[in-house]
């Protein structure tokens, strides 16, 4: 086993093995290939399979190296609110105004609608780059103070739109009724239960923090500042492993720590006034992947990007930490590690397959067809006004350069193919299904 792999599993306390099992040799290298192709410095990764954690591994960095997560923090701050709500000391429909009076139409505006992003708050923190506020201290109260007596940007449950304002007071708000600040309340009541060991405000210095890199376009990585202290208070401050991550997972998964009324409220959708959708519950997104229910939160702060997607009806979750912001690397990690997860894999094609669809394409580009290669039902559709059409408009694309299969799937008893055929000119698609026997039942041509 490779030093880094072993290294790993020594601190997620995973058992070891004389050798990577394919599935992890498959994750690896395509972490890695990714990676590499961004030009991030690190990016560290967890996965859950079947309920447990399955897979921990640091890519230019330690396991141990944590990571600010940045928003992910909001369902942290949510499920402190939720465990006051079990101790009776509050309730998710209580108005910001027993908390808050003060704040702009709190009598109005519920602790729901914060933690779902309907209040109407204006977000003091919309921008994705580190701008010369954030380099000065900030008190959660100083925040309220200056965004959250601003007029609201809609009424109260009539629209979806994210703030971290939001949470900023919610966090306030565990603060009065727990009588004990917001990430200690975490460590006695969900960290240390679950043994997240590195799980923390990131004012606080481990010794494995990762350094923040942004990038300006095309540019190389470039070391950034950090938010100074208290900006992202319930909203974003928390950093931690991997690993830490994928704990809370198995946890979310199995349904620990809160009650299953909590766990409901956590993460039912919340819908507005009208009954419209909203897409969010508690401080985290519902969604899909391939028809997989998702449950899933993205983070970014200064200088880092991280995802935390959990697919409940496979029992499994996916977390990605990267210390680099102003790239696309968070969402093509998670869709190519859930693809590897749970689609099977794409069978290769077939040298022979694409020779002949491209010999076809070409017959068609002179208004021909080797007719014994079609169904009859095919050879129907390729009239002489169809085949006219067809040669006309291939015909002006230029030369063609290359034929590449894209997709291959089953339906109606035939093999369905998906094609981009490269002309001089323009790029088409070939929709193309294929029968038991070789021939073609369908050979469309969409430009």
């Amino acid at each position: 086993m490779k030093p880094l792999v072993l290294a790993a599993f020594l601190a997620a306390g995973l058992p070891l093995r004389a050798q990577e099992t394919e599935l992890e040799r498959k994750l690896s290298d395509k972490i890695a290939e990714t990676l590499k192709k961004s030009g991030a410095p690190s990016a560290s990764i967890a996965v859950v399979q079947d309920g447990k954690l399955a897979f921990v591994k640091a890519f230019g960095a330690t396991a141990e190296a944590r990571y600010a997560v940045g928003s992910i923090s909001k369902q942290f701050t949510a499920a402190a609110i939720l465990l006051l709500e079990e101790q009776h000391r509050l309730s998710l429909d209580d108005k910001v105004s027993k908390y808050f009076p003060t704040l702009t139409r709190a009598n109005e505006i519920t602790i729901r609608q914060l933690l779902s992003h309907t209040s109407g708050y204006e977000d003091y923190a919309p921008q994705d780059y580190i701008i010369p506020a954030w380099t000065h201290p900030m008190s959660p109260q100083e925040i309220l103070e200056v965004w959250a007596k601003k007029p609201l940007n809609f009424d109260p449950g009539t629209k979806w739109q994210y703030s971290n304002t939001n949470y900023v007071i919610a966090a306030e708000i565990v603060d009065k009724t727990a009588e004990q600040k917001l990430v200690p309340f975490l460590k006695d009541r969900i960290f240390t239960p679950l043994k997240m060991e590195s799980s923390d405000d990131c004012s606080v210095a481990f010794p494995y923090d990762t350094e923040g890199y942004t990038r300006y376009a095309g540019g190389p990585p470039r070391r950034v500042a950090r938010e100074a202290t208290g900006w992202y208070y319930g909203a974003g401050e928390l950093c931690m492993t991997a690993y830490d991550v994928g704990l809370w997972d198995v946890a979310f998964l199995h349904k620990e720590i809160l009650t299953a009324r909590s766990w409901d409220e956590f993460t039912g959708e919340v819908r507005l006034n009208n009954g419209d959708t909203t897409g969010y519950a508690l401080g985290l997104r519902l969604g899909e992947f391939n028809h997989i229910p998702t449950i899933s939160h993205s983070g970014e702060v200064s200088g880092f990007l991280a995802a935390n997607t959990l697919y409940p009806s496979r029992n499994a979750a996916i977390v990605v930490l990267t210390n680099e912001d102003g790239i696309d690397l968070i969402g093509p990690l998670t869709t190519e590690i859930a693809t590897i997860l749970f689609l099977p894999p794409e069978p290769p094609a077939a040298e022979k397959d694409t020779a002949q669809v491209k010999s076809i394409l070409e017959s068609l580009a002179r208004g021909s067809i080797d007719r014994a290669l079609f169904t009859a039902n095919a050879n129907s559709y390729f009239s002489a006004q169809a085949l006219g059409d067809i040669r006309q408009s291939l015909a002006a694309l230029g030369k063609l350069e290359s034929v590449t299969r894209l997709s291959e799937s089953q339906r109606g008893g035939m093999t369905h193919r998906g094609y981009h055929a490269v002309f001089q000119k323009k790029t088409v698609s070939l929709n193309i299904y294929v029968m038991p026997d070789g021939k073609y039942e369908q050979f469309l041509v969409v430009e």
